[in-house]
C-alpha cells in the first residue's frame, strides 16, 4: 500500500500532450480535428480520473496524493479560452471521497519579455498570462494515525526543521521550472518535468522516513530521486516504453557526491539559520543530539537523516526496473563524502 502519492499527468489542452493522450482514447483526436475543444477537454481528464481511481484504490487511510498541475489556455477557430484542468481534477478527486487541503500555488519564475496576450497596448482584446501552476494537495479518509512506539518515534525522527515549515507550508512557492529535452526518444522531444525540489518539499512534508511514495506519471523520474534523497521507498509508472533506457540511464548514474551535496546543504542552511537568530539574541531552546545542533523546537529533537552511500540497479527486464539505495547511518553530517559541494536544486 502506498502512503504518498506525487505526480504530474498531461496537461490537458496543452498541445505537447495532444497526441499521448490522444493514443488513449482516438476520440479525443477526433474533437480536436473537429474543433469541439470543450469535448476533448472532457475526454481527456475522462483519461486522467481512470489514475484517479487506481491512486485510491492503493492509497493507505490518511495517506496523501499530491498533483501539480496547470491550466491551460488556447485557441480553436480564432476563440481563445482557459480550460481549468486544476477545478476539473478536484471535482473528480473529491467524487471518489478524497478531502481537498488548502493547494498550493507555484509561482513559476519567467524571463518572458511580454507578459501580455492578444492585443497589446489597446483595451478588450488582451488576456492576462498564466504564470502559476497548482499543486493539489488531497487526503484519503482521517488523519493518519501512530499508534505504537516505533511508528511515533519514525514520525519524529521524519520531522522538518521550523524554518523549512515556514517555507514549505505556504501556499505560495516561488521555484524556477525546468524544461528537459528528450534527445532518445522518438515518441516526444520534451519533457515538462518539476524541480527536484518541488517532490522533495512534498515528500518531506506528507510521508515519513521508510514510506512508499508513488508517482503513476513516471516520465524522467524525478520523484524517485527526491525519494531516494528523502530516504523513502518509491514506485512509479511509464506508458511510454521508450523512456525504458533512459530511466536506467538516469537513476543508475545517480550522482551521490551531488545528492550528499544536496543534504548537506540542508543542513549547513539550519546551521546558517541558527547562528543569524544567535547573533540577534534571539533564545534558541532546543538541542538535537542525533543532528548534533541547536534547533527551535521539541519537535524537531529527534530529526535525523543520513548521507547516502550508493544507488545500484537489482533488476532490469522490459517492463521493470528496480533500484536499491544505501545509507550512511553513522557519518558526520558536518563532514560529507563529496569532493565539491555542489547541489542539484536549481536556485
Amino acid at each position: 500500500m502506498v502512503d504518498l502519492v506525487v505526480t504530474s499527468p498531461p496537461y490537458p489542452m496543452i498541445e505537447m500532450w495532444d497526441e499521448i493522450l490522444g493514443k488513449q482514447n482516438p476520440d479525443i483526436t477526433s474533437a480536436l480535428n473537429t474543433n469541439n475543444p470543450r469535448t476533448a477537454f472532457e475526454l481527456m481528464h475522462s483519461e486522467l480520473d481512470k489514475v484517479w481511481v487506481e491512486c485510491w484504490r492503493v492509497m493507505k487511510e490518511g495517506a496523501f496524493l499530491c498533483i501539480n498541475i496547470g491550466d491551460a489556455t488556447r485557441t480553436v477557430e480564432g476563440e481563445f479560452a482557459l480550460y481549468n484542468n486544476n477545478t476539473r481534477i478536484i471535482s473528480a478527486c473529491e467524487k471518489l471521497g478524497f478531502t481537498n487541503l488548502p493547494n498550493i500555488l507555484w509561482r513559476k519564475a519567467t524571463n518572458a519579455p511580454n507578459k501580455f496576450m492578444g492585443s497589446g497596448m489597446l483595451p478588450c482584446g488582451a488576456y492576462v498570462t498564466l504564470e502559476h501552476e497548482w499543486i493539489l494537495i488531497f487526503r484519503k479518509g482521517s488523519k493518519r494515525s501512530f499508534k505504537t512506539a516505533s511508528d511515533k518515534m519514525s514520525r519524529r525522527e521524519s520531522s522538518f526543521f521550523w524554518e523549512e515549515r515556514n517555507v514549505w507550508f505556504s501556499d505560495i512557492w516561488d521555484l524556477k521550472g525546468v524544461k528537459q529535452k528528450i534527445d532518445k526518444s522518438p515518441t516526444r522531444e520534451r519533457n515538462a518535468s518539476f524541480p527536484l525540489e518541488l517532490p522533495y518539499r512534498l515528500i518531506n512534508m506528507f510521508s515519513q522516513r521508510g514510506d512508499v511514495v508513488l508517482d503513476p506519471f513516471l516520465g524522467l523520474g524525478t520523484t524517485t530521486l527526491a525519494a531516494i534523497l528523502s530516504e523513502r521507498n518509491s514506485v512509479g509508472y511509464e506508458i511510454d516504453p521508450m523512456l525504458h533506457n533512459i530511466l536506467k540511464t538516469i537513476i543508475s548514474q545517480f550522482d551521490v557526491d551531488k545528492a550528499n551535496a544536496v543534504i548537506n546543504e540542508r543542513y549547513l542552511k539550519h546551521l546558517t539559520f541558527i547562528a543569524e537568530r544567535e547573533a540577534n539574541n534571539k533564545e534558541i531552546k532546543h538541542f538535537n543530539e542525533k543532528l548534533g545542533c541547536k534547533v527551535m523546537t521539541g519537535q524537531e529533537s529527534d530529526l535525523i537523516f543520513h548521507f547516502i552511500d550508493e544507488v545500484k540497479e537489482t533488476l532490469n527486464t522490459p517492463e521493470k526496473l528496480s533500484f536499491a539505495s544505501s545509507y550512511l547511518p553513522t557519518l558526520d553530517l558536518a563532514t560529507p563524502p563529496i569532493k565539491m559541494l555542489e547541489g542539484l536544486f536549481a536556485n
